[in-house]
């Protein structure tokens, strides 16, 4: 099979790759935000991304009437992000918490039914068909190399690039952010020194569920639609892009939703879209051959 990349498809392809990677990312670092904190895989968290994009839709279609100006998107997007981080917190304080001391396998299997509650309440309070997003994204743009780029898909990149240099600012140089990393080292000792252990993985909650929401919105802006069953293809891509990161490095699930976003670019334009997830879990199967850990993730010895 031959490969064909003039420089105009080249860049063409490189701007989409850097929006699904964002996507991928975003809602990645959830996932390893939470399982760095707590050691919890949270298959609900895909979910979020699906519930942060219908609250958008809720405050756009009923509230602002229109998704032409730039006022009513924007609060959508913080109105969606902001509910949705709240979400996240009372899921963490409902379903979770009273389990983090029970075995693993008793919490990640709450995380498989609260994932299957909240699919279930989206698709009863608005039905199993697809919905467009009452949103006009602007069709203009540049040339760049032979290739259109809108103005859109530059502002959807730079959102996303925002969000996750923020999260890194907040992580490396704010009193919460070292919070988290201290009990992402030693939660017993953490607690002993001062630090209100369960205030902090209901903030990380809070956190990981805004970042989704923010993907949620910005995906169903982008593609136009969004259905009850969107979070589940898209919670599983973005695990997996933690994974290849290094599940629990924040780094890594930037690195990893960045990196499956390319992969699943080219892949899809060299095989065939019907190829694009089997794609993507193959590129798993075979880094976990031969890096369990990730690209950024260490050995890690458990102790006893």
């Amino acid at each position: 099979m031959e490969f064909h990349l003039t420089t105009d498809i080249f860049v063409q392809q490189l701007i989409n790759a850097l929006i699904v990677g964002s996507f991928y990312a975003l809602i990645a670092l959830g996932y390893s935000m939470v399982y760095g904190i707590i050691k919890l895989l949270n298959f609900a968290h895909g979910d979020l991304f699906m519930v942060g994009a219908f609250i958008g839709y809720t405050v756009l279609a009923k509230l602002t009437g229109t998704g032409e100006s730039l006022l009513g998107i924007g609060l959508a997007f913080l109105i969606a992000m902001v509910v949705t981080g709240f979400l996240g917190m009372g899921i963490e304080r409902i379903a979770y918490r009273p389990l983090l001391k029970a075995p693993r396998l008793s919490i990640l299997i709450t995380a498989v039914g609260m994932s299957l509650v909240l699919e279930n309440t989206i698709m009863a309070a608005y039905g199993a068909k697809p919905y467009i997003m009452p949103v006009t994204l602007p069709t203009t743009g540049f040339t760049l190399l032979g290739a259109k780029i809108t103005y859109a898909q530059i502002g959807i990149i730079a959102v996303s690039a925002f969000l996750m240099i923020a999260l890194q600012l907040f992580v490396h140089r704010t009193i919460y952010g070292k919070a988290m990393r201290a009990i992402a080292i030693d939660q017993t000792a953490s607690s002993l020194v001062g630090i209100n252990v369960t205030k902090v993985i209901s903030l990380t909650f809070f956190v990981g569920s805004f970042l989704a929401a923010a993907a949620g919105m910005m995906n169903a802006s982008y593609y136009g639609s969004l259905t009850f069953t969107m979070g589940f293809i898209f919670g599983m891509k973005a695990f997996t892009a933690a994974v290849i990161g290094g599940i629990g490095n924040i780094r890594g699930a930037m690195l990893g939703g960045l990196m499956l976003g390319v992969l699943e670019t080219v892949g899809t334009y060299q095989f065939g879209g019907e190829w694009k997830d089997v794609f993507a879990f193959f590129i798993l199967i075979a880094l976990l051959v031969v890096k369990p850990t990730g690209i950024l993730g260490q050995k890690v010895t458990e102790r006893m």
